[in-house]
């Protein structure tokens, strides 16, 4: 698989990068057994990007996390899943940062070099021993094929694991990227209820690398919503072992060529959020053109994107277009009924704000069938255009949410 600008899928997320080490284990977090606790480390220390949730209720790895980035240097992330460790106050503190300094001493790290995720129920304390003893463990089966192993352990209401590697240039020099994510609900934009984690090889300056992030995550994971849900747990993180070509110390065709590769990997991975959203059966493009400005199409697409009316006509696979054109109503974006084309895939329904007839409906049925769709919304008001992507709204998400805690 090609992307532009020589852009090539590879194997090995994560671990894809020279010099990354990952895995995956369980240390009796979760009831079901299963993977819980992951370790991904770097053998030289690494400039560090990272973004954080919106949400007001910050969970306490992600304050130690915003610590530790204003440091030189990081090596290395522990992430349990199963348990947020948020909304616990100075014991959810307490236990952050033993996960970090047990981390730091038994991989002789310095401390502010240890980055620490959580991800599950909120408002419970982490089961802190469960997590310590487990970390010789995590240590001993550190693997430089341990990618998917990391990236099931994280998984929460997931039902696959997530993980990509994308090659490309970067001036004459081939770089990598290497990423895994986790989230299913509370997606919404501002980081969604998302963990990613990002290894590159480029040798970049840490406010070039921290901008090229916020670029990229702007143009994917902050174009995805499933449930309008913020969690108080989301972060990315992108750790950059400096290891290939010159330093990119200014922006130049040699940072938009690094960015372009690193936006390619973030939408990557957040489609597969949106593809393995809480009982979703449909990846859905909303996609708006000849809008005012590019804000205005965002405002609209996101509008589409989450109305429950929408989503479920979708799951419903219905052509119930009166929902989409209420959802543009609702967006308080000034838009006239004439200016309106509306398509499902290639199938027009709506020319200049008039319905094209019944007929249409079949083909768009047929349509709508398929697993991923298109909706693009065109107006006649000037250049401007926004992507979106969404999932339908199923009965399964209700039963999924309802018992989350069973």
């Amino acid at each position: 698989m090609i992307q532009n600008n020589k852009i090539k899928l590879i194997q090995g997320g994560i671990t894809a990068v020279d010099g990354f080490k990952a895995t995956g284990l369980s240390a009796g977090i979760k009831k079901n057994e299963s993977p819980d606790i992951a370790l991904i480390t770097s053998d030289v220390p690494c400039t560090v990007a990272g973004l954080f949730t919106k949400n007001r209720f910050v969970a306490a790895p992600l304050l130690l996390c915003k610590q530790h980035l204003k440091k030189e240097a990081g090596q290395a992330i522990i992430i349990n899943s199963g348990n947020a460790n948020a909304f616990t106050g100075e014991q959810g503190k307490k236990d952050a940062k033993l996960m970090a300094s047990e981390t730091a001493r038994y991989l002789n790290f310095p401390l502010n070099s240890i980055f620490v995720a959580s991800t599950g129920v909120i408002s419970e304390y982490l089961p802190i021993q469960k997590i310590l003893s487990s970390i010789p463990s995590l240590i001993k089966t550190l693997s430089e094929k341990g990618s998917l192993a990391a990236a099931t352990a994280i998984m929460t209401t997931d039902t696959v694991a997530k993980e990509v590697a994308f090659e490309g240039f970067v001036g004459k020099q081939k770089v990598r990227i290497g990423g895994i994510t986790k989230g299913a609900g509370m997606i919404h934009p501002n980081m969604a209820t998302m963990l990613a984690f990002l290894s590159t090889d480029i040798s970049i300056t840490k406010p070039l690398l921290q901008s090229s992030l916020k670029e990229a995550v702007d143009s994917s994971f902050n174009r995805i919503t499933i449930d309008r849900d913020t969690s108080t747990n989301d972060m990315i993180l992108l750790f950059s072992n400096r290891k290939k070509g010159q330093i990119i110390n200014k922006r130049g065709s040699r940072y938009n060529q690094f960015t372009s590769l690193l936006k390619t990997t973030c939408l990557k991975l957040a489609k597969m959020l949106v593809q393995d959203a809480e009982g979703a059966t449909k990846l859905i493009e909303i996609k708006v053109i000849g809008a005012k400005n590019d804000s205005a199409a965002l405002k609209i697409a996101f509008s589409i994107a989450n109305s429950l009316l929408v989503k479920t006509a979708f799951f419903g696979e219905d052509a119930n277009w009166g929902r989409i054109i209420a959802a543009i109503g609702n967006s308080s974006v000034k838009v006239y009924p004439e200016e309106i084309d509306l398509f499902y895939g290639s199938i027009q329904l709506v020319k200049k704000g008039t319905y094209l007839g019944s007929a249409l409906e079949k083909k768009i049925s047929t349509y709508l069938k398929n697993r991923e769709l298109n909706l693009v919304l065109s107006l006649q008001t000037g250049n401007g255009q926004a992507s979106v992507w969404t999932s339908d709204l199923s009965i399964d998400y209700v039963k999924i949410n309802a018992l989350y805690r069973t």
